[in-house]
């Protein structure tokens, strides 16, 4: 049998097992939504980075690489930068809140601060782009499953969805950040063997020297399009305001388990940041006429390390597609079965009923996001309907309704409007595109920035508007 794939199969057992038994030791809907609240740093830390190292962190990013060379950094680089200002301004705040209010999820927090439509509108929208981010994480394992073990690629997006539906079934936060501790170790690991050794393959750093020799470009770090420094306006409101990332910050202990656990992961991708990025130009140099560039990576593993090495390295990258899939399994649970089933369908629900009904839609959302892989094609075009989305619908509603206490409903409500419809002008207009620095992301931020600031400069807050405690 194919070493890749008994490793491959023993890893996938092992996840599974450890989740289930975990999972054990849940006993209602706030250890599954929320853990308890008893993350510590070194949990909290796991548990992000092994969510945010995902696969456009690794076949994507190395993909830009392959193609566009040296300004693939951004792309992780950017929720790096991200990361850090969740750690050290809007984390702490807003896990403060969730404290004080018994608040479960981003829905809760957006009722509790304007009112249950703002909830059920965001509830909406993050559905259809969660499906997204979670197919992307599918497609690459399908894809790396398809090359390095010979599995058909529908077959290996029905693995990778049956393994992170199995464990994150059995108890959601709970399971899925003790779960993450492995798979980060596991991609950490790999990812530290692997790139010296493909690196060494071909012959090191003046290996790679040549690679885009004809085209100045490919080694020009600061540039404005996309790909490249444009991957700010789209990533780095997502990274502040992603509900995968502030429903594992609601399960922190106190605000140092936030800092500390939140920055770690923040310095963590701005070191893993070149790694994409060089497995990406030592692939262009072994491989220059691939036809498809999520092919980079996979081919590395298969020809550009040892076969007990590429082994390694396939348990990791399959590891990095899995954490960050069950991230988005994450919000897709939290937004069915509390935002939408708990307040909309059945507001007297138990809490038995609620983890009943959290547990079947995980199953659900697996079966879903894994149809949607196999229709699928594009990693990062899948991963860029979710991160767009969310940047241009919840970034300004979440961070005004901390730190501006005149934040209306009405301005919550006008921010996710002008966000929504001028980023699908863009989007629809340009293919895209954008038009230059233009882009539907940029566009949709910067629309949803003055929808917000307009209503806030017309009209005094309305008495029921909730003023934020985090101030």
């Amino acid at each position: 049998m194919n070493l890749h794939i008994v490793v491959l199969a023993s890893y996938s057992l092992a996840l599974m097992a450890l989740g289930l038994w975990i999972g054990r030791r849940v006993r209602g809907a706030s250890d599954f939504f929320v853990a308890g609240r008893q993350l510590g740093p070194g949990l909290v830390f796991s548990t992000m980075l092994a969510a945010n190292i995902g696969a456009g962190s690794t076949v994507g990013a190395t993909g830009i690489a392959y193609t566009h060379g040296v300004v693939a950094w951004w792309w992780v680089g950017s929720a790096a930068i991200g990361s850090a200002v969740l750690a050290f301004w809007i984390g702490p705040s807003i896990r403060r809140e969730a404290a004080a209010h018994s608040l479960r999820t981003v829905g809760d927090y957006l009722e509790y601060r304007y009112s249950r439509t703002v909830r059920g509108i965001i509830a909406t929208l993050l559905w259809f782009g969660s499906i997204a981010i979670l197919a992307a994480q599918l497609i690459a394992i399908g894809t790396i499953l398809a090359v390095v073990a010979g599995v058909p690629f529908a077959l290996g997006c029905a693995i990778g969805g049956a393994v992170i539906t199995a464990y994150f079934t059995a108890g959601g936060l709970l399971t899925s950040a003790w779960v993450n501790v492995v798979q980060l170790t596991v991609k950490l690991a790999g990812f530290a063997v692997v790139a010296p050794l493909a690196l060494s393959g071909v012959g090191g750093w003046r290996g790679i020297e040549p690679v885009g020799a004809d085209d100045a470009a490919y080694w020009t770090f600061w540039r404005l399009a996309t790909p490249g420094m444009m991957y700010l306006a789209l990533l780095v409101p997502a990274f502040i305001v992603s509900p995968g990332l502030l429903q594992k910050i609601f399960g922190a202990r106190d605000d140092r388990a936030v800092r500390v656990g939140v920055g770690l992961n923040a310095l963590g991708l701005f070191v893993y940041a070149g790694v994409p990025v060089l497995l990406g130009i030592i692939a262009r140099a072994s491989f220059p006429e691939l036809g498809d560039e999520k092919l980079a990576l996979p081919n590395i593993l298969i020809h550009g390390v040892p076969l007990f090495i590429g082994a390694i390295g396939l348990a990791a990258v399959f590891s990095a597609e899995v954490s960050a899939a069950d991230a988005a399994l994450f919000m897709l649970t939290t937004s069915l079965s509390q935002d939408l089933y708990k307040r909309f369908v059945s507001p007297t629900a138990s809490d038995d009923r609620v983890l009943r009904v959290a547990r079947w839609t995980t199953l659900v959302s697996g079966v879903l996001g894994s149809g949607l892989a196999i229709a699928s094609a594009s990693i990062v075009d899948t991963l860029t309907i979710f991160y767009t989305l969310l940047g241009v619908s919840l970034f300004v509603p979440i961070v005004a309704g901390l730190y501006v206490p005149r934040t209306s409903n009405a301005g919550a409500l006008a921010s996710i409007a002008g966000g929504v419809s001028v980023m699908l002008v863009v989007q629809t207009a340009t293919g895209g595109w954008g038009w230059g620095v233009v882009t539907p992301a940029l566009a949709g931020l910067v629309a949803a920035i003055l929808a917000w600031a307009i209503t806030l400069s017309i009209g005094a807050p309305t008495d029921d508007t909730r003023q934020s405690v985090s101030a």
